[in-house]
């Protein structure tokens, strides 16, 4: 629905500055915290249902293709076009299925406005996280299709991060993961830039129920 030249959008920029802009703000070195939230994963290696490398393979394409991969994806999207609409952050915080998911986006959100407004001079009141990427990413001139299809590639490495440390998985058999998933989190994408707001809605319950159950679990490493 866009080519990234929106009316109010910054001029577009090349292909290598815009690649490199969302590299550095997508990176795990970007102060958002992202370390710190598994998206209930943890308390789905607890309960034996994404504990090796298979199970966590199914399990993240899931998350990517049936729950916030995508809907983070049209919410950035929804940003993109309108960076000044309230009801892309309204639907990004309502629709959270548990507290620590809401914290999850909320938080690192706020932490990418602050960061990008300080460093990057991108200033935008905080928000859930794809939204601020998306309200960020347009002010930047970094065309949609890219910031969309980064994000969803980012939310899936921070993921597979995440596995490594719960249960032995392994950095070679965790790429592999990130391999095999790369066309799906790219049909994804493509087809959440393409969605309106309306289209949001997920299919993902087992994660969505684990992250509820980590709000009890003990021990536990992350903060979702």
């Amino acid at each position: 629905m866009s080519d990234g030249a929106a009316t109010g959008a910054a001029p577009a920029l090349d292909p290598v500055a815009a690649a490199g802009t969302l590299l550095a703000w997508l990176s795990p070195g970007f102060p958002v915290g992202a370390f710190a939230w598994s998206h209930g994963l943890e308390a789905a290696v607890a309960a034996g249902e994404a504990a090796d490398r298979d199970g966590f393979r199914d399990w993240l394409a899931a998350v990517v293709a049936q729950g916030a991969g995508r809907s983070d994806a049209v919410l950035l999207a929804a940003a993109w076009r309108d960076p000044a609409a309230a009801g892309p952050a309204e639907l990004a915080a309502a629709l959270q299925p548990s507290a620590e998911r809401r914290a999850e986006s909320l938080t690192q959100g706020a932490a990418f406005a602050r960061v990008a407004g300080e460093a990057w001079g991108v200033a935008f009141p905080p928000a859930a996280y794809p939204v601020a990427v998306g309200r960020a990413a347009r002010a930047a001139g970094v065309p949609l299709e890219m910031a969309a299809a980064l994000y969803v590639q980012a939310f899936a490495a921070n993921l597979v991060a995440a596995a490594l440390r719960l249960f032995p998985l392994g950095e070679t058999a965790g790429q592999g993961v990130l391999a095999e998933l790369a066309p799906l989190i790219r049909e994804t994408a493509a087809q959440a830039v393409a969605a309106d707001p309306e289209d949001l809605g997920g299919a993902c319950l087992g994660a969505d129920l684990a992250s509820m159950r980590h709000e009890s679990l003990q021990p536990r490493l992350f903060r979702s």
